[in-house]
């Protein structure tokens, strides 16, 4: 009969590292510990395994700590610049990197300063509505 292997034995050479390195964080529990994971991870594993720790990761948590560290870890996309070529081609890349903190603010901002008419027009399309 076959003894038992141990996972160190089983697993990928790749694994084992990130798995000592993820220890490492666990016990330090400081940037450094987690930023020096974080580098091993990406220099040891796949986008793909990455990406399901990350998404194994924030589905433990609560949904609002979840986008907490989100944020944290995707910094904001800061001021729209100006537009170089289409402007709504800029807009779309802008909106697809700022925090929903910044979509809010601009979105704010940007609505205040429409014409009355445009504001209304908007209104409707945004309501699902046919604009005047």
């Amino acid at each position: 009969m076959n003894a038992p292997r141990s996972f160190s034995a089983l697993a990928k050479r790749e694994h084992v590292r990130a798995s000592r390195m993820l220890g490492f964080a666990l016990t330090t529990h400081d940037f450094d510990g987690w930023d020096a994971f974080a580098l091993v991870c990406a220099a040891r594993l796949t986008a793909s395994e990455r990406a399901a720790m990350a998404w194994a990761s924030l589905r433990s948590l609560d949904p609002d700590d979840a986008m907490a560290v989100v944020m944290t870890a995707l910094p904001a996309a800061g001021a729209p610049m100006p537009p170089w070529t289409d402007p709504l081609e800029d807009a779309e890349w802008w909106t697809s990197r700022a925090s929903p903190d910044e979509l809010r603010a601009y979105l704010a901002a940007i609505f205040n300063a429409l014409p009355r008419m445009d504001r209304e027009d908007f209104l409707a399309f945004a309501q699902g509505r046919d604009a005047a």
